[in-house]
């Protein structure tokens, strides 16, 4: 290496060669940045045909454990291994100092060889969702992009309750809102996970995704829903698809009347679930919910994430924390319950929860 170059060792500095010369900038993304694949903060300086440097601020505060990969500014061209497939994250716990790092492969190199990683989506019949006491619902499977090339693999699932509030009005007609956030977390190797999506029935009938009756709403349907899931939806599921089927690799997920119904599946049958993906939960709807969760214990591993717009409704915050310390004081001097809470400043509506939702799955799924 030039010494001309290694002038800021008061900072980290990362040097980058590769082989493949053309004009496309590269960048850095990691989760310093909120992973975002072409950030213009991020973009290497080039100093010379196929090799280029960045130094990080002296004044950015960077993560104890630097997590990162290189781009040429989205994920579908990213860096890739000498196989020309998708690397694992590099990772470093220097804050300063001279990494090099070297790329053999990049996505889209060649127009047909570059890689798709958009998931595979597909969905269950229409009689298969009909039993004596539920009406016809859509039940779709989001299947990780190399699914079925890659058939010695088994894969973690997660249930999406009241999917079409979760991902908004693109779920209505098709899945392209999770569909970008599964290819961005594939293309950074974290899409392995086969995501369930139950779409409700009417958008403004609360009673159908709550485990509770309620004197203003009438009687919750939420319980017979979650028993359709776990005693005729998960056995089917488990028996068409290479899934985990065991309670550590088995969550559910919801937002507003879906994240109610994930806290209280939660709560009540640890034995089937033990990741919940838990978004802005109408928790106004019953008091029982805290009651249940005081009384929740399980010795096994649970991982919970939490999730709130400081915008949202006058009572969801305090109600949030309030679950979240209810849940964590269920530990009882044990770290077999793992609670993260995220309050989010910028809002509370549905484009909001789709943005929370790759992180939830990230920390759910990958982070120890």
């Amino acid at each position: 290496m030039s010494t001309k170059y290694n002038t800021l060792l008061e900072t980290l500095s990362l040097e980058l060669t590769t082989p493949i010369v053309d004009d496309r900038p590269v960048y850095i993304t990691g989760n310093f940045c909120d992973w975002n694949p072409g950030d213009e903060k991020y973009m290497m300086q080039k100093v010379a045909p196929g090799r280029y440097i960045f130094h990080f601020p002296n004044s950015e505060a960077l993560p104890a454990a630097l997590e990162y990969k290189y781009t040429r500014g989205d994920w579908n061209q990213v860096e890739l291994d000498a196989n020309s497939n998708p690397s694992i994250n590099r990772v470093t716990d220097k804050k300063k100092g001279w990494v090099q790092d070297f790329v053999p492969h990049w996505g889209a190199e060649k127009a047909e060889g570059s890689i798709d990683y958009s998931p595979i989506v597909e969905v269950l019949a229409d009689e298969f969702v009909t039993t004596k006491n539920q009406p016809q619902r859509r039940i779709r499977i989001i299947l990780p992009y190399n699914y079925y090339t890659d058939t010695s693999r088994r894969y973690p699932v997660l249930y999406v309750s009241d999917a079409h509030s979760l991902f908004g009005e693109d779920a209505s007609q098709g899945t392209s809102t999770v569909e970008r956030k599964m290819r961005e977390l594939a293309a950074r190797g974290k899409g392995d996970v086969i995501i369930i999506t139950i779409d409700n029935l009417d958008s403004e009938q609360v009673q159908e995704f709550s485990p509770y009756d309620s004197p203003g709403l009438g009687k919750g349907q939420g319980t017979m829903l979650l028993r359709f899931l776990m005693n005729t939806l998960k056995p089917k599921i488990d028996s068409l698809y290479r899934t985990m089927p065991d309670r550590k690799n088995t969550g559910i997920g919801g937002s507003a009347m879906g994240g109610l119904l994930s806290a209280y599946a939660g709560v009540m049958y640890p034995d089937i679930f033990g990741r919940l993906m838990i978004f802005s939960p109408s928790l106004w709807v019953s008091e029982k919910i805290f009651y249940d969760a005081f009384h929740f214990f399980e010795p096994y591993p649970t991982r919970v994430y939490l999730y709130a717009g400081e915008e949202g409704e006058e009572e969801e915050v305090p109600s949030v924390k309030r679950l979240n310390d209810t849940l964590v004081q269920q530990g009882y001097g044990y770290k077999h319950v793992q609670v993260t809470l995220t309050m989010d400043k910028e809002g509370d509506d549905r484009e909001r929860w789709g943005e929370q939702f790759p992180k939830a799955l990230e920390w759910l799924y990958y982070e120890s």
